[in-house]
């Protein structure tokens, strides 16, 4: 049996857990990649009001949510929904990029031709080039910002040129930043943003979802999660898409060691036991699972309904 004070390293073992369960790959690998995106109800919101916004050329929008809301993920996929709809689409992570460069890694992501990069003008000169003929072809420019608020002055600056003038040529551009900690980022720029859009987090039917297409997509079966393991991994991570990948890895690679048929809510206790954030303290750890199914996280706020229908 895997108990907290285990190794770690030994319990993730890919090779354990993919022969254990007969996988093809690793089903919560966490990587970026198209394949592994799971659009529960929040990502498909998220998606939703962007697509509204692009429709009614609005200007800036302002995804945020909390480390660990699968952002990156989400930006990623925005820039292949967008670009589905037309939009010449490109996506920018700003953290750890240095003042003076963000300029012209944006230029290094839209397909400027040979003359258009060795023009002898300014970099933003050649930007404005390539919205002005975007416009002109009445093809809408989408620039994806991720980590937007880790981002130098210089490009907080320089984006909210582009999102605050009416100069037509940035009229058919929309900026989407993510943001976990919007309140870093200048009042000015936050005011731009035409409609709030948070990413809340999973609720146990996407935690649900999340799992099946994972195990499904290498080969397993989508019922090795009981359901009362679902409903304790939904309590105990709160939905945060990131904690739900690690500990249900955790817990594959327990239940493969302990060689059950399934993995069980105490299985999913024991992985959160060693993967939970430093310090937090959690109710759903004190309910011991011996005793009674745990109830499922309530909602940390109302949902909102979806946007086809809000704007309908």
């Amino acid at each position: 049996m895997i108990h907290p004070d285990v190794d770690a390293k030994k319990a993730y073992n890919p090779c354990m857990v993919r022969d254990a369960w007969n996988f093809s790959g690793t089903p919560f690998e966490g990587t970026l990649s198209p394949a592994t995106f799971c659009c529960g109800q929040p990502q498909e919101e998220v998606l939703a009001r962007l697509e509204w916004l692009l429709a009614e050329r609005q200007r800036f929008a302002l995804v945020t949510g909390d480390e660990g809301m699968g952002k990156s993920h989400l930006a990623t996929m925005a820039v292949r929904r967008l670009g589905g709809l037309g939009a010449e689409a490109v996506l920018l992570s700003l953290r750890g990029v240095p003042a003076g460069e963000w300029l012209e890694l944006c230029l290094q992501r839209l397909p400027l031709d040979r003359a258009s990069r060795d023009e002898p003008v300014s970099s933003w000169q050649k930007l404005e080039n390539r919205l002005r003929e975007n416009r002109l072809m009445e093809r809408p420019t989408v620039l994806v910002i991720d980590d937007l608020d880790q981002a130098p002055a210089d490009a907080l600056a320089g984006l909210a040129r582009l999102v605050g003038s009416p100069e037509p040529r940035f009229s058919w551009t929309l900026v989407v930043g993510t943001a976990a900690c919007p309140a870093d980022l200048p009042a000015g720029l936050r005011a731009q943003a035409a409609l709030p859009i948070p990413l809340e987090p999973w609720h146990e039917a996407d935690v649900a979802r999340f799992l099946a297409e994972s195990l499904t997509r290498v080969g397993g079966d989508p019922a090795v999660f009981s359901g009362a393991a679902v409903a304790t991994l939904a309590r105990f991570t709160g939905g945060q898409p990131r904690l739900v990948c690690q500990v249900a890895h955790f817990a594959l690679a327990a239940a493969a060691g302990d060689g059950l048929a399934e993995v069980d809510a105490a299985t999913i206790e024991r992985a959160w036991l060693v993967l939970k954030p430093a310090g937090e303290v959690s109710d759903a750890v004190n309910t011991r699972l011996d005793a009674g199914q745990p109830q499922p996280p309530a909602p940390s706020r109302p949902r909102v309904r979806a946007v086809r229908r809000l704007f309908e």
